[in-house]
């Protein structure tokens, strides 16, 4: 049990203060601006606090309201648990600097109204990654989706057509989710999820035990935008507020993985069939590589920097789903590197996409000339995010696509090992077709460029997250040992 309530502190800091956002955010922007990074400051001090104690005392549940499981709601909070939440922190802290600015260009007036939604949103992420309830993870989708479809809809133009979108395929992934948590109720009696894994040994019902496992499989799969149902993404984040697609881009997906991994540990023993069977792993490992594949050929299509990113994004849930799905110790250590990394990756490149968009307007390729020149230090940042996304070392993305290629070797799965070769290709091809166009091209009127980088405020989160891409790749090592492999259960 709990000797700490650092994670509700944690919790609450963001909740409490979108109120106050709502009500005294309309005065004064400068309001607005000391709340939020006051709020996510003291939730990612707190975090960190958190990750320490867990680290040092080992992993513990948390009853809410003092109601016990499984009856009441039950947190649980493990290494992975701690890290995910100091992660969402910083992300969201990271982001939200970016987004002030932002939002005060695009969103003139109604700043108090996006950071409701935006704090709301950090908070509903962070009970996602504690919860240990199956049905209250479905209460938790719904607040983080609906704040989401709000943010999306704040953009311009087409976006309120895209986060209608959004809301139907949101929709169809959450009845889902919502069928399988069902068939869970009626197989065994109870939400709980530690509950679930103590009755499922003694239960004969391997069929439905499958059917309702692969209900909240779809569930998240839409959720994370796993090709081909992807359909949703590219144009919500693309035409979403900058500041809005800054955090979600980074952290929607990468929690729905998560949660993935979480229902995997903490409903069912490692053993279970439906996991240990070659054929089912096999077919969604393949599934996997064709999404990885599929998403990157659609990433070449594109002409337009921030919507290129939205596929490449699609094709990384692809590497994370594959390594869950390759089951054995190598690939599932690599899916929740990649979680991190790809948090991390992806943030440093909207936060370019950012800054870009902050000083130029527009983020179509042929805007892009002279871009070296004219804003270096961003353009830096966006060498060491390529790099990463690529997978050159010491960046950290070598090494989580490194544990996921020894997990598709180790598993046979040569498939799979080839859609991340060729998608690092490509990845290759897509950031040096950038890089050529803004360090080589040069536009009329631009031979004598002057320096035009964004306002600090973006450009102090997009310089930390660059130099973190660099310190959490030669920090792989204690990362995979002190944090990653302790939440992973015998057995793989």
């Amino acid at each position: 049990m709990s000797t700490t309530n650092l994670h509700m502190y944690a919790l609450a800091a963001p909740l409490l203060t979108a109120f106050f956002v709502n009500i005294f955010g309309r005065r004064s922007a400068r309001v607005v601006t000391t709340l939020v990074l006051g709020a996510l400051s003291l939730a990612a001090l707190t975090s960190l606090a958190l990750l320490v104690r867990v680290l040092q005392s080992g992993a513990f549940s948390y009853t809410v309201g003092n109601w016990k499981p499984p009856y009441g709601i039950e947190l649980y909070i493990d290494p992975m648990c701690a890290l995910m939440l100091l992660l969402i922190n910083l992300v969201a802290l990271a982001a939200a600097s970016a987004a002030l600015k932002s939002t005060a260009q695009e969103l003139p007036g109604r700043q108090h109204l996006f950071f409701t939604l935006y704090l709301i949103l950090i908070a509903g992420l962070m009970g996602l990654s504690m919860s240990a309830d199956a049905f209250n993870l479905y209460v938790l989708l719904e607040i983080t989706s609906i704040t989401s479809y709000g943010l999306i809809a704040m953009g311009r133009g087409r976006a309120v057509l895209s986060s209608f979108n959004y809301v139907i395929m949101g929709s169809i992934g959450a009845c889902f989710y919502l069928l399988g948590v069902g068939y869970f109720y009626i197989l065994t009696g109870s939400l709980n999820m530690a509950d679930i894994a103590s009755i499922i040994p003694g239960l004969q019902a391997g069929a439905a035990l499958s059917t309702a496992f692969a209900f909240l499989m779809v569930g998240l799969l839409v959720k994370m935008a796993f090709f081909p149902l992807h359909g949703w993404l590219p144009n919500a984040y693309s035409h979403a507020p900058t500041g809005a697609g800054v955090m979600m881009a980074p952290l929607m997906t990468k929690v729905t993985v998560f949660l993935l991994i979480r229902l995997r540990f903490l409903m069912f023993p490692p053993e279970y069939e439906f996991f240990t069977r070659l054929e089912i792993r096999s077919l969604l490992v393949w599934a996997a590589a064709v999404a990885i594949v599929c998403a990157s050929a659609l990433a070449l299509a594109q002409r337009d920097l921030r919507r290129m990113l939205t596929y490449i994004l699609i094709a990384e849930v692809g590497y994370m789903v594959g390594g869950f799905w390759l089951a054995n110790l190598q690939g599932m250590t690599g899916t929740m590197l990649h979680i991190v990394n790809d948090a991390l990756m992806t943030l440093c490149l909207f936060l370019v996409a950012a800054a870009i968009v902050y000083r130029t307007g527009s983020l179509s390729f042929d805007s892009l000339q002279g871009l070296y020149r004219r804003m270096p230090v961003t353009m830096a940042a966006f060498t060491v995010g390529a790099f990463s996304m690529i997978g050159v070392p010491p960046t950290c993305g070598f090494f989580s696509k490194w544990y996921l290629i020894l997990g598709g070797v180790e598993a046979g799965q040569w498939g799979y090992v080839a859609a991340l070769v060729f998608s690092s290709l490509v990845n290759a091809v897509l950031f040096f077709r950038i890089i050529e166009i803004a360090y080589f091209r040069t536009g009329h009127g631009q031979e004598a460029p002057q320096l035009a980088e964004a306002p600090l405020m973006i450009l102090k989160p997009l310089v930390l997250t660059a130099i973190a891409l660099i310190a959490v790749g030669l920090g792989t090592g204690p990362l995979v040992s002190g944090i990653i492999r302790l939440s992973i259960p015998g057995g793989f």
